[in-house]
């Protein structure tokens, strides 16, 4: 099973990012799919799931899927610095291989 996220980079505080997590089809129909997010010296935190968000991003970040592309998103909007880490996809809880995320770094 393979969890592939995408999409980071590095963006000024205000910025947006859209980050992009491909699923193979088996665990994306069947389990419930979340973000998570480790900041530097931090614990693996989930930010995002279908029903719920981190009150540090509600109103700032987006969830949503694609079933036809086994592909879950995150869009994240008026980034700030603490907001960077290394982003994760996952079920919920997690099950599989968190995979090398990809790292959103917010910065001027």
């Amino acid at each position: 099973v393979q969890l592939q996220a995408s999409g980071g980079g590095l963006v000024q505080p205000g910025g947006s990012l859209r980050l992009s997590c491909a699923a193979s089809g088996s665990i994306f129909s069947i389990n419930t799919m979340g973000w998570y997010r480790q900041a530097p010296g931090k614990q693996r935190e989930l930010v995002a799931s279908i029903t719920k968000y981190a009150d540090s991003v509600k109103g700032r970040f987006t969830i949503s899927r694609d079933n036809a592309k086994n592909t879950l998103y995150l869009q994240m909007n008026s980034l700030k610095p603490e907001d960077t880490a290394v982003y994760y996809c996952n079920t919920i809880p997690d099950r599989y291989s968190w995979g090398q995320g990809t790292l959103v770094t917010v910065s001027s």
